[in-house]
């Protein structure tokens, strides 16, 4: 076939299957084996999802969505290529857009980050919704400490890692974040965006716009305890060293069900290091 149109029927087709739950790269790979090519498939089905996107939320007072950071896990890779280390796919959800990660990290890079941070460790701070700053909050139990983007060569290495992996442009992340959790200590139930209704927001927004991804890396193996749950959905991720759970929202509304939580850790500590993607560059 030489010239392949996108039909109204067609669009139907995919918005069908949308509603069904069938994951874009199971729909794109259907559309292949019916001989459909790969560009205009692409085609047919970036720009049906995205006006179908945009009409839910506007019949639903929903914040319109925006691109966000994601892996191409067309035809469901087990393994998949990150720059300079290969890694094992554990999970991959809808929604939320959510996807466990095996192996991201090696033992040497866990043990390497603890020992950099370790001396810079201080109490963890959440954000001050009415001014944009950062404050010390019963909700958040941890230490922690914030590198640089780029600040030494492993985390050069691991940010360009997760840029490939995700298909976001490096200078859109923050630096790395490390915390360690002693016994008992958590981050209740939060999202990772900005709350558009809070004063301090604008302020906020000016260094490179929302967050729209996340990435948090298991440094250790907690023993008991210390796993992110996802109450929307039911799924808790257990912190393993060297493993990652991912995540994107693309608007900043409950509807992304990206609300999240470190469950107490009970035995042992647990230690993560977290990057933030935003939707522009980060200043």
């Amino acid at each position: 076939m030489t010239t392949q149109a996108i039909t109204r029927e067609l669009r139907d087709w995919i918005i069908a299957q949308a509603r069904a739950g069938c994951r874009p790269e199971d729909v794109l790979q259907s559309m292949r084996t019916s001989g459909w090519d790969e560009d205009t498939a692409l085609n047919a089905l970036e720009t049906t999802l995205e006006d179908f996107l945009k009409d839910h939320a506007q019949a639903n007072t929903l914040p319109p969505p925006v691109p966000v950071p994601t892996p191409d896990l067309i035809g469901s890779p087990t393994v998949v290529r990150a720059l300079d280390r290969d890694v094992k796919i554990l999970l991959a959800m809808q929604s939320p857009r959510l996807i466990v990660l095996g192996g991201l990290l090696s033992d040497e890079e866990c043990d390497e980050m603890i020992a950099q941070a370790s001396p810079r460790l201080a109490r963890s701070e959440t954000v001050h919704n009415p001014s944009g700053g950062s404050e010390v909050h019963d909700s958040r139990t941890s230490d922690g400490m914030f590198f640089e983007r780029g600040e030494f060569p492993l985390c050069d290495r691991i940010e360009r890692r997760i840029a490939a992996l995700v298909n976001w442009p490096l200078e859109n992340g923050e630096g790395l974040q490390v915390l360690r959790y002693r016994p008992g200590a958590e981050y209740k139930a939060h999202h990772d965006y900005f709350d558009p209704a809070q004063p301090g927001t604008p302020t906020i927004l000016q260094r490179g716009g929302q967050r729209v991804g996340t990435i948090v890396m298991y440094l250790n193996t907690v023993p008991k305890g210390g796993g992110t749950a996802f109450p929307d959905v039911g799924v808790e991720v257990g912190p393993v060293r060297g493993n990652a759970v991912f995540f994107s929202y693309d608007r900043a509304h409950v509807v992304t069900r990206t609300l999240h939580a470190g469950t107490p850790v009970v035995e042992g500590e647990k230690w993560v290091a977290t990057k933030w993607l935003r939707e522009r560059e980060f200043r």
